[in-house]
């Protein structure tokens, strides 16, 4: 069945990218099978959020500010299959929002600042906090993509530990 969510340019981004992958980083590479998995889809979006592999919490997920790597260093996850597009935005702009209007109204009714004082405050610190909240945001959906096996991604669990009641 054909992939509709895929353009040819995507197709071709994604062979050249796994031509250029060293023989090593197959997903034959013992150092693959033993990557610690997370346990939970909170601990991937934890991994992700702190730009870490959600896969293996091993090496850094973005080689610039919201470029992911195309490949995992340690565990060689494919993440071109990602396809985060504005959902990182909406989630900082949401973040961003509720935690600035209680900030808004508390400058507004307690000081006496100017506007252009009140402007210059709330617009710059909707700047930093829409800036620190990008990253961490599509760190999180990546791995929640990765978690569910969305876009592509091979739906990966951890081992169930024995627990000593199999009886």
């Amino acid at each position: 069945m054909p992939d509709f969510m895929q353009t040819p340019l995507d197709r071709s981004y994604r062979a050249d990218n796994a031509r250029k992958l060293p023989i090593s980083a197959n997903h034959g590479n013992p150092k693959t099978e033993s990557a610690e998995l997370p346990a939970s889809a909170w601990k991937a979006m934890l991994r992700g959020a702190r730009g870490r592999c959600p896969r293996c919490n091993e090496a850094k997920l973005f080689h610039r500010f919201l470029k992911p790597f195309p490949f995992c260093s340690a565990c060689a996850q494919d993440w071109t299959h990602q396809q985060a597009d504005d959902f990182p935005a909406y989630i900082a702009i949401l973040l961003t929002g509720h935690i600035m209007a209680p900030i808004i109204i508390a400058l507004v009714q307690d000081t006496k600042l100017s506007l252009i004082a009140l402007a210059a405050i709330i617009v710059t610190a909707m700047l930093v906090l829409m800036i620190g909240f990008l990253q961490p945001a599509k760190g999180a959906i990546i791995a929640l993509q990765w978690w569910f096996g969305m876009h592509g991604f091979t739906r990966e669990r951890r081992a169930p530990e024995n627990t000593g009641r199999d009886k």
